[in-house]
């Protein structure tokens, strides 16, 4: 992986408190690790925010009563046909 210096300004308090718990020698691995993590956060809400309005009731009907209860209609269908399959 390329790396590249940067110039990153924190408060003291914090990069003492960041120091305390990974080292001195870990502070760049340890900011960029949340960094990364936080880019991911944010795409991810990002995505959230632009599929808003996309799931239509309507489209799912077998989700009327709930994921709930459609996922025990599922699962009843799955060992009545699993209990049929073992009668043959």
């Amino acid at each position: 992986m390329h790396t590249k210096r940067t110039h990153v300004i924190l408060p003291e308090a914090l990069v003492a408190q960041i120091d305390k718990l990974v080292g001195k020698r870990g502070r760049s691995r340890f900011l960029a690790g949340v960094a990364e993590r936080e880019i991911a956060r944010l795409r991810q809400l990002r995505a959230l925010e632009r599929a808003a309005g996309s799931w239509k009731d309507a489209s799912h009907p077998e989700l009327r009563e709930g994921a709930a209860e459609w996922i025990e209609t599922l699962r009843a269908e799955d060992e009545k046909r699993s209990r049929d399959l073992a009668k043959r």
